[in-house]
């Protein structure tokens, strides 16, 4: 019977220094497997294109933004979301990746990996205990914003609170009340209407 290899983040970081991924590869290690990462649409690059410019607005000089970069999560797992709110940091995090306690908020953006960032991701990031996870759900055009990780009685962990904001709302940004995100500005669907 076949079994598969589960990799440590850092057997993982060996093969990237080995060369085993070209520049051009799309992967992230999720609970130990290497996962291919979905090809994006023009939707999900004007999405992320506008979520950078508007965020990067919004909380410059609080917080750092990184967008499609590494973050270390305790479960053999290293996903690289869309975009990542983090604490600032004196080493600028050159000492390593952020960790679940630097994190102020992730955020992927959802058409074709809609399911996937939904059953996969979503459980990955509460049991790192991440308060907050934003899906762009562009199928739906909707934002699904998620709070409160929770471990149910059968061992599966969620979130216990379920927002859905529209794609004309406003939301506030978790980890600053006093800021605001206009969504009109970052679905594709609704730019310049």
């Amino acid at each position: 019977m076949a079994t598969l290899k589960s990799f440590t983040v850092k057997e993982y970081h060996l093969l990237e220094d080995l060369g085993f991924f070209t520049e051009d590869d799309r992967v992230e290690l999720i609970n130990g497997e290497i996962i291919q990462m979905s090809p994006k649409g023009t939707p999900h690059t004007t999405c992320s294109r506008n979520l950078l410019r508007e965020l990067a607005a919004l909380v410059a000089g609080q917080a750092e933004l990184q967008c499609q970069d590494p973050i270390s999560l305790p479960s053999k797992s290293e996903p690289e979301p869309d975009f990542a709110i983090v604490k600032k940091r004196a080493d600028n995090y050159l000492s390593g990746h952020p960790k679940p306690s630097d994190i102020l908020l992730i955020i992927e953006i959802a058409d074709s990996s809609l399911q996937y960032d939904q059953e996969e991701k979503l459980p990955l990031y509460a049991a790192a205990g991440i308060s907050d996870y934003w899906i762009f759900n562009l199928v739906d055009n909707h934002l699904e914003a998620y709070s409160e990780p929770l471990q149910e009685l059968q061992g599966k962990f969620g979130y216990r609170v379920k927002r859905i904001i529209l794609a004309n709302e406003t939301v506030t940004l978790p980890c600053f009340p006093d800021l605001s995100l206009d969504l009109s500005k970052i679905f594709p669907g609704l730019i310049g209407e």
